[in-house]
């Protein structure tokens, strides 16, 4: 006898299934994020350069940039469903922070296990920047994968329903991490236990996410028992992965243009919202900690307003306009903080406007651009191609930072601190706006091409 079918239970559970996803995503942005607002702190302890740093920050995206793990994700996730990848992938972020944090610690320092075996090959690196790089390798590698199976997990519940607005929703609580990540991290620095107490907050935070994914689990096979559905698979059988439907996505130039606005616009963002604190630290002569509150005003931006906007793209539709404005906003905030002297509070604001906007309409927008039976496929590829610009940018402002401060990276080989400029990284962040810009226009145009797509409708 048949089962009820997805649309069959009850609203609340739903909601509560996109509650425990959530949280997971959140603890994986607060493990990203928990090093933002202490750069200078790990530099000064550690010995590290800017360019240092960027490469702990890049680390993340490689795996997904060169090993292209998000898209051999989505085919694991084809083939062995969500549960078991959901949970193979969230238990590889956690043992990538573990890592990240213990290449930071007193006894990894002291000599502890690894620290000859890193010491014995590229003795110009550090074996403290050479673990906590495996770790963000680590964690790079299940993070994006993981972000895949949520977002999958959010199709399966809410295909018929408010998707965009239950998108929106899960971008907002695990922005929710971000932001406690830029407050908490300089608190904690000052901990009676030690420096490396933010790093290890992050391991018990990814520790709390993997442990809501097993909760979701439990309920989400107790639910599929009276489901119409395979096992934790979204996908009908002739919806499995194939290498022609890269190909074909390929040739798609909206897909195109979407996806080179998702690295521009995300490049434009994270690696800046990595450099934020320490820019705003130096420029503005903040405290670590104003620094980090000010830099978290993006994110609250992001929890604030792109469930509205997501409400709105189901209502209104104008995801073209919505992307074109969000590019726009995102160029204008880079250039006021890079040029003038200006209060950072309304740039910050702006930014966390744009970073509602563009999201709360790009996601929604691919699933009207390409076949539903690529769309896991087109999601994963996306996400490589993003990774591509987290992976690249947070080195190049490092290096920028370094080559325009001289001074500033000698005097800190010794110990001491010196003020930064970063007029010419911020510039360069700004450059992506403009190519963010330029890759909205493109999509608007792109999208009209083809026969019964319209990304300015409502989708209620």
């Amino acid at each position: 006898m048949d089962g009820p079918s997805r649309a069959d239970v009850s609203k609340a559970m739903r909601w509560f299934l996109l509650l425990l996803v959530s949280l997971v995503i959140a603890t994986n942005y607060y493990a990203f994020d928990a090093l933002s607002s202490i750069k200078a702190t790990l530099q000064l302890k550690l010995g590290l350069t800017s360019t240092d740093y960027g490469a702990i920050v890049s680390a993340y995206a490689f795996p997904n940039t060169f090993l292209f793990m998000a898209v051999i994700g989505g085919i694991v996730l084809d083939r062995i469903g969500i549960r078991k990848t959901g949970f193979l992938f969230t238990a590889c972020c956690t043992l990538g922070v573990f890592f990240t944090a213990y290449g930071a610690s007193d006894y990894f320092r002291a000599g502890g296990l690894g620290f000859a075996a890193l010491g014995a090959f590229l003795a110009r690196y550090s074996p403290e920047l050479k673990m906590m790089v495996i770790g963000r390798l680590l964690f790079g590698m299940g993070a994006e994968t993981s972000i895949v199976v949520i977002n999958k997990v959010i199709a399966k519940w809410f295909k018929e329903a408010e998707l965009a607005f239950a998108f929106a929703v899960n971008l907002a609580v695990a922005r929710l991490g971000t932001a406690a990540a830029l407050i908490l991290s300089p608190v904690l620095i000052k901990a009676a236990t030690g420096w490396t107490t933010a790093i290890w907050v992050a391991v018990a935070a990814m520790s709390c996410g993997l442990l809501c994914f097993v909760f979701y689990n439990v309920y989400d096979r107790r639910i599929d028992r009276g489901v119409q559905a395979a096992e934790g698979s979204l996908l009908d059988p002739d919806e499995v992965f194939r290498f022609s439907d890269i190909v074909k996505l390929l040739r798609n130039v909206p897909f195109i243009a979407i996806s080179l606005l998702c690295v521009t616009f995300y490049a434009a963002i994270f690696p800046f919202q990595a450099f934020c604190p320490d820019f705003l630290h130096h420029k503005f002569g903040l405290s670590l900690e104003h620094s980090g509150f000010l830099t978290s005003l993006i994110i609250w931006g992001t929890i604030i307003f792109t469930p509205l906007f997501g409400w709105l793209v189901d209502k209104r539709g104008r995801r073209a306009t919505l992307m074109l404005v969000g590019s726009a906003m995102l160029l204008v905030s880079h250039l006021v903080l890079a040029l003038t002297s200006i209060t950072p509070y309304v740039a910050m604001f702006v930014l966390g406007i744009a970073f509602s906007l563009v999201p709360a309409a790009m996601w929604p927008s691919v699933a009207l651009i390409v076949d539903e039976k690529r769309l896991g496929t087109a999601y994963g590829l996306m996400t490589s191609i993003q990774n591509l610009g987290l992976f690249a940018f947070p080195i190049l402002a490092g290096a920028i930072t370094d080559a325009a401060n001289p001074v500033a990276v000698t005097l800190a080989k010794i110990g001491i601190l010196f003020p930064l400029d970063y007029t010419y990284t911020i510039l360069m962040f700004s450059g992506l706006g403009v190519l963010g810009l330029i890759f909205a226009v493109m999509l608007r145009r792109a999208s009209r091409a083809i026969e019964g797509v319209d990304l300015e409708r409502p989708s209620i």
